[in-house]
């Protein structure tokens, strides 16, 4: 007998911006979709992709994506698909000193998807902080086992 019902819905992982996560307390986040071109599908698909340096920025009440790269060339500037409401939420942040930042991108199922995020910039202060606290996890997990 088979099963009918819903698939599973997958939500591969193509790429994680860690380098965000260090610079910045993020907060709110956003899933957002990307006006891409054949070619470009088949990179991120292939994981020949990379958002360390990219951030998003606003222009004319659109969304974009700047310096993401894809395979060899080195920086590339895409629009972002989000709806009215989610870019009026982001220029309110915006205007409030907030940066907004890529975080992961998904490619498993037939959508490519980005989750940005509405993120502070960290202090150097803070950075340290996050290192020591990182240091000690390390160290209790290894007491652990």
């Amino acid at each position: 007998m088979s099963r009918q019902g819903k698939k599973k819905q997958q939500n591969n992982t193509v790429t994680i911006n860690r380098r965000a996560s260090f610079d910045y307390k993020l907060g709110e986040e956003i899933k957002c979709g990307l006006a891409l071109t054949g070619p470009e599908v088949r990179l991120i698909r292939d994981h020949h992709v990379q958002l360390k340096g990219s951030f998003v920025t606003l222009r004319n009440g659109e969304l974009w994506l700047n310096n993401l790269t894809l395979g060899p060339e080195t920086a590339r500037n895409i629009k972002l698909l989000a709806t009215k409401r989610q870019i009026h939420s982001l220029e309110r942040a915006k205007q409030d000193g907030m940066t907004i930042v890529p975080t992961k991108l998904y490619g498993g199922s037939r959508y490519i998807k980005l989750d940005i995020a509405i993120a502070e910039g960290k202090k150097k202060y803070d950075k340290r902080q996050s290192i020591k606290q990182k240091d000690l996890d390390r160290e209790n997990r290894r007491r652990m086992f």
